[in-house]
């Protein structure tokens, strides 16, 4: 954690792009705690407000946008050749691009603040084949509203920048587990009653 906040400290903007974009993206970044102590840097007068945000959002935009271009190249190939062995077909891809067309943007905008699932939709609607213009329209307003989000806060709790990062980390862990386990009883509940339909 202290070696990945060095990285801010040392190299700034660039430190904190670089980060924010490999953890969008997927690997294991402390995304929210990174934004939080950026916040903090912002009240010592460390790091320039609009600079950060610029950054921030940069990062997270290619972080995302690296996410989708990978559903859309690598997992269209992934569905194509092991889509059986999950029952992922076609006609799963076909309907899950209406989904998505019609209102599963959201989950794009919204993901952002869910840990894992904000990987896991950019992926999905690659995937989906989802048009680059909606996923743009859902995915960069939910990088503004998220790194604005974190960043406020950051600068508004000052020195208690920690405490609030622990506090953040647990209520999202709860959060992604309430989420999943919702995705989990609505997928169990459609099998059960696809099975009783005749």
């Amino acid at each position: 954690m202290h070696s990945v906040l060095g990285w801010i400290s040392q190299y700034g903007y660039v430190g904190l792009f670089c980060l924010l974009m490999v953890g969008i993206a997927g690997l294991p970044v402390p995304d929210e705690t990174l934004l939080l102590f950026s916040g903090y840097l912002i009240l010592r007068g460390h790091l320039n407000p609009w600079l950060t945000f610029l950054a921030a959002f940069a990062g997270s935009s290619f972080g995302i946008s690296l996410s989708y271009i990978i559903g859309r190249t690598a997992g269209s190939r992934f569905a194509e050749r092991f889509g059986h062995y999950i029952h992922l077909n076609e006609a799963h891809l076909s309907r899950l691009n209406r989904w998505f067309s019609r209102a599963g943007g959201w989950s794009l905008t919204a993901g952002y603040f869910v840990p894992g699932i904000r990987h896991f939709t950019a992926l999905v609607a690659g995937m989906s084949n989802l048009r680059y213009a909606l996923f743009a329209a859902f995915a960069y307003p939910g990088a503004i509203i998220w790194v604005a989000t974190f960043l406020c806060m950051g600068y508004f709790v000052g020195e208690k920048w920690e405490r609030a990062s622990a506090a953040v980390q647990r209520d999202l862990l709860l959060t992604t587990c309430a989420v999943c386990v919702t995705g989990g009883a609505i997928w169990l509940l459609r099998k059960w009653w696809q099975r009783r339909s005749p």
